[in-house]
């Protein structure tokens, strides 16, 4: 067996940039510990483990740190010690039935991050697309992950989206309302215009001739539904992070970035919502508690 790295495993194993990142700081500042108290992690039990887990769950700068991150770390450990066995640098994983629980399931549970979500757009592959994927299916996903990520759009909004709704030169586009959903114009980025105008000048066009389909959409469709497309864009995002479960995570994860930068009033409007109320659901619980750390973990089996 060749000795690798553990970021040289993350990267094997698929693993997006951000996410290689954090977890590779996870990992160093664990290292730290072990060897503050000692501890040796080719060697260390599951209560060398637990202390640490309980180490993590401390209050700092007056807060207590939230059961989400906790359960992030702890995950992110368990990759570390996957690693270890990996490497035969042990035999076991000590910290493989250490289950974070009472994590709240709601909107705001397992949120990407926003550099998460950006890296999602900039690591969706356009280039050295082989056959039988399509170049131009390659841009026009990658046009569509740059709507969920920075303008939050779900797929009721993607599919009802026609070219005169964007407006490269003014930097904008139009976002149609719905039944449940009020309409609204929100701003592109700088770095979703070349793959826009790409798609508009040359892409969709192909796109159209291959389904025979010459309407206005501005992502042509052989179906009613548009999770045709979705389906597929949503695993490869997956593949670029592990954390991506479905589309409505990835919308609540900006909405609640959104709620870090701007007014609740203007978040709505962004949104799309209607009434305020859906806006209030992704505000984070700030004041979440932790229980001891004995009762928050599943017990020695």
């Amino acid at each position: 067996m060749t000795d690798i790295t553990f970021t040289e495993y993350l990267k094997r194993e698929g693993y997006s940039k951000t996410t290689i990142k954090s977890y590779d700081d996870t990992k160093s500042k664990f290292i730290d510990w072990c060897n503050r108290k000692n501890y040796h992690s080719d060697t260390m039990g599951y209560k060398h483990c637990l202390e640490y887990v309980k180490k993590l769950q401390e209050i700092r700068g007056g807060k207590r740190v939230s059961q989400s991150t906790v359960k992030h770390k702890v995950g992110a450990l368990k990759i570390y010690f996957n690693y270890l066995v990996d490497q035969e640098l042990r035999f076991d994983n000590p910290i493989e039935s250490i289950n974070i629980r009472g994590v709240k399931r709601s909107l705001n549970h397992n949120l990407l991050e926003h550099a998460e979500l950006e890296d999602l757009y900039y690591s969706y592959p356009t280039h050295n697309i082989e056959f039988p994927s399509s170049p131009s299916v390659a841009i026009r996903n990658k046009v569509i992950t740059g709507f969920i990520v920075y303008q939050g759009m779900n797929s009721t909004a993607l599919k009802s989206l026609k070219v005169d709704h964007v407006h490269v030169e003014k930097g904008v586009v139009y976002i149609p309302g719905t039944r449940k959903t009020n309409g609204r114009t929100l701003e592109l980025k700088s770095r979703q215009i070349l793959p826009l105008v790409q798609y508009l000048d040359k892409h969709r066009e192909i796109i159209q001739e291959e389904l025979q389909n010459y309407s206005q959409a501005l992502f042509p469709l052989n179906s009613d539904r548009f999770d045709i497309i979705s389906r597929q864009l949503y695993k490869k995002l997956k593949r670029i992070n592990h954390k991506v479960v479905s589309p409505k995570q990835v919308r609540a994860s900006v909405i609640t970035y959104w709620l870090s930068q701007y007014n609740i009033r203007e978040v709505q409007y962004m949104a799309g919502h209607r009434y305020i109320s859906s806006t209030e659901r992704y505000v984070q619980d700030d004041l979440e508690n932790l229980q001891e750390v004995i009762e928050s973990l599943h017990p020695i089996s």
